[in-house]
């Protein structure tokens, strides 16, 4: 981007985009979650199982990449739940960081159809087993993917919904990921009219 600055004030213009946005998708069904191993990436050749990834598109919002990803990588066709949390790195291509939202999926098939430029192999693999993986117990970020599993089993987390809200005078198009089941608690006498 070409730019000239006409202000006597510094440039308050980024220098180019600053960070890369990525989801990982846990799609959870009766005590199985759905894994991947890659046939390209980081984790290639190790045989580990891992949750579907990828980078969310320009102009394409979190909840559809997440959906979008398990279907490419797995065939899958699932349904985002919430995001269950967001890690924030500075170790992306280019010097750039990124932000990674994990997100639960509940799928809405499950026979599994594998994609043959990046995935090696794809399953339904016990949720115990997945967890028990030594890949998941050398990273503490992988190590909390796995609490954050088990705590879902038993119904002791609740992460972040989608709700699409207008912003101003705008027409509904923007999406706010929060914790709507205690925010939906509150009586409706006690939040401020608009």
């Amino acid at each position: 981007m070409l730019t000239f600055w006409i202000s006597d004030a510094p440039c308050t213009l980024p220098a180019n985009a600053s960070h890369q946005v990525g989801i990982g998708a846990m799609v959870i069904d009766d005590n199985k979650i759905l894994v991947v191993q890659e046939a390209t990436g980081p984790t290639k050749g190790s045989g580990n199982w891992k949750i579907p990834t990828g980078v969310v598109h320009q102009g394409e919002d979190v909840n559809e990449a997440a959906e979008r990803e398990v279907k490419e990588e797995t065939g899958v066709d699932a349904e985002f739940v919430e995001v269950l949390g967001v890690r924030q790195a500075h170790t992306a291509p280019f010097g750039k960081s990124d932000i990674f939202f994990l997100c639960l999926l509940r799928p809405k098939s499950k026979d599994v159809v594998k994609q043959d430029t990046e995935i090696e192999a794809v399953q339904w693999m016990p949720v115990e087993e997945y967890r028990s993986q030594e890949f998941n117990a050398r990273s503490e970020l992988m190590k909390r993917f796995a609490d954050i599993i088990t705590a879902l089993s038993k119904g002791q987390y609740t992460g972040f919904r989608a709700e699409r809200l207008r912003m101003g005078s705008q027409p509904p198009g923007a999406f706010f990921y929060h914790n709507t089941n205690d925010i939906s608690k509150l009586s409706a006498e006690s939040l401020p009219e608009d």
